[in-house]
This record gives structure tokens, sequence and C-alpha cells, in this order.
């Protein structure tokens, strides 16, 4: 349905003031602060988890050497989604109006909802983390205390027994990160980056992150986590995130949580012979996602 001279009644007016609304200034792009960002080229993309191999045994003089087998563990695939809106305007509504130019002011608010959904599908990815119902490859959610492994042992990316966000807490995630194993069950050297969290979690995590000395207590001990470089990112509010307490590390773990970017986002406009109204159309194609959950570790609050 398009835009008519019946919607924008005041506008059509002498006396009018001002039009307001649409001038809100937006957060930046906080889901890159989740996702490590690729472009592609196809309908989906597919990442396949390898296994390598055990612990070397030893070998007795004289016996043969022991073989072992490497094997692929699971596939995760990005599927891209097609995101557009679209606006219509009457020729009348163009013509009559007598205070601003409707195609720039709506395009812009075109633009900017499609920013929005953006963020709010990249946020999805944690605030779905703990939900069994939302799978990656592995056939669990993206924090589990039950990940498999090939060798049929399991690891975990979330803590033991949730907690809220605080000194304790974060040490031992960052302590559990430090001994994530692979798919045979060798240590590998993964590490916190960055810590995500909630609008309700930044005055906590700035305290806990930038104070010099810890933070609730009278002891007159150093800051470990900010002595030791342990985040060395910092942390990054996500205003999408619709857990109040919940609290995520993103690390360096390759190819952790990923996103796709398939189509860069287009506007177009045409006209309509008929009628005279004009179309205005924006669309993107892209996908989010895990192939290794070690990318993140969580805890849902307590």
């Amino acid at each position: 349905m398009a835009i008519s001279r019946a919607q924008l009644v005041k506008e059509l007016e002498p006396g009018l003031k001002a039009l307001f609304g649409l001038e809100h200034n937006q957060y930046g792009r906080e889901y890159e602060d989740i996702f490590d960002m690729e472009n592609s080229d196809r309908a989906f993309e597919e990442e396949v988890m390898l296994s390598g191999f055990g612990s070397a045994p030893t070998k007795s003089e004289g016996s043969a050497v022991t073989y072992d087998d490497a094997q692929e563990v699971y596939t995760a695939r990005y599927t891209m989604e097609t995101i557009a809106l679209a606006f219509s305007i009457t020729e009348e509504a163009v013509e009559d109006n007598l205070y601003d130019r409707l195609a720039g002011r709506y395009t812009r608010a075109l633009a900017r909802s499609m920013s929005q959904t953006k963020e709010v599908k990249g946020a999805a990815v944690l605030n779905n983390a703990f939900d069994s119902t939302f799978t990656g490859g592995d056939g669990l959610e993206l924090c589990s205390t039950a990940h498999t492994l090939a060798n049929g042992n399991t690891f975990r990316n979330e803590l033991s027994t949730a907690a809220d966000l605080n000194e304790t807490s974060l040490e031992q995630a960052l302590i559990d990160i430090a001994g994530f194993v692979d798919e045979r069950g060798l240590k590998i050297a993964v590490k916190g980056t960055k810590l995500i969290i909630p609008k309700e979690l930044q005055f906590t995590t700035d305290r806990l992150l930038e104070s010099t000395l810890r933070t609730g207590t009278a002891d007159n001990d150093i800051n470990a986590i900010r002595n030791m470089g342990m985040l060395p990112q910092g942390y990054a509010v996500n205003h999408y995130l619709t857990d109040t307490d919940a609290w995520f590390i993103k690390t360096d773990a390759p190819n952790g949580v990923k996103g796709f970017n398939r189509t860069p986002i287009r506007t177009s406009m045409e006209g309509d012979f008929d009628t005279g109204n004009v179309r205005y159309k924006a669309r993107e194609r892209y996908a989010f996602g895990w192939s290794d959950p070690r990318g993140i570790f969580g805890s849902p609050g307590a």
C-alpha cells in the first residue's frame, strides 16, 4: 500500500514547525564485535570440522608402529537469508508536501530498518546460545556442557554451574578456556579476547576490567585479569542481547562464530506509469552462525 496524503495530513498544511522521529542516532555495527565476517558468493557456505590424531604411544623396540585415523567430524552450514523492505509514495503526496523531500527522509528510515534487522539477527546467535532448539553442526546449542569430541569424550564452553558476572566467575571462565582440547583430546592454546555483555552489565564489567585493584574487596590486591592482559580487546556492549545477566567471552579459536555477507545492501527505485506512485526497496543477503563452539564461552547468569 502506498503512503498517501491521508498519512501526511500535517505536512500538507502551512504552520508546521518541525518534522521529527527519524533523526535519532544509531549504535554502530555491534554484530562485528561478535562475528568474524567474510564475503560469500554462494547460496550457502559449509565448513567441515576435522579430527587430527591422538597422543603418540610409546613404541617398544622391534614392534610395529601404531597407525591412527583422521576423519571428518561434522559440517557447519551457513544458509544465506534474503532481507528486504520497501515503501511506496503516491505522486500526489510528493507534489503536495510543503516541508520535506519525502523520498530522502524515508529512504534513510528504510536503511535504518535494514541495519537494525541485521543487528537483531546477529545477536540472536547469542540470545539462543543456551537453547537446545537452536543447534550447530554437532547437533548441540552454541554454549553447552556436553559438546561431543571425536574421541568419545565431551567438553564444555559454559560454566559447570551458571553464575552471574563477577570476578570469580570471570576468572573461572578464563581458566576453563585455557583448558580447551581438540577433537582427540590434545591441549590447544585458546585464549579469551573480548567480553560481550548486555547493557545491564556495562558498569559491573567496567569495574571488573578497568580497576587497578580488585573490586568489591578491602584487600590491596592487584586486578589480575587486567594485569595479565587476559582480555586484550576489553569488552563490547551489545544493545540487542535480551538476557540481562547472560555474558559471553569471544575467543581466538579459528573458525568460531562467523558471519557471511552474500550481497551488500542495495537500494532501488522505480516509478509506476499508471498510478504515478514511486516505489523504493532495500535488499541484503547474509548469514550468521558458528562452526567451532570453542569460539564462544558463555554463562546465562545465575
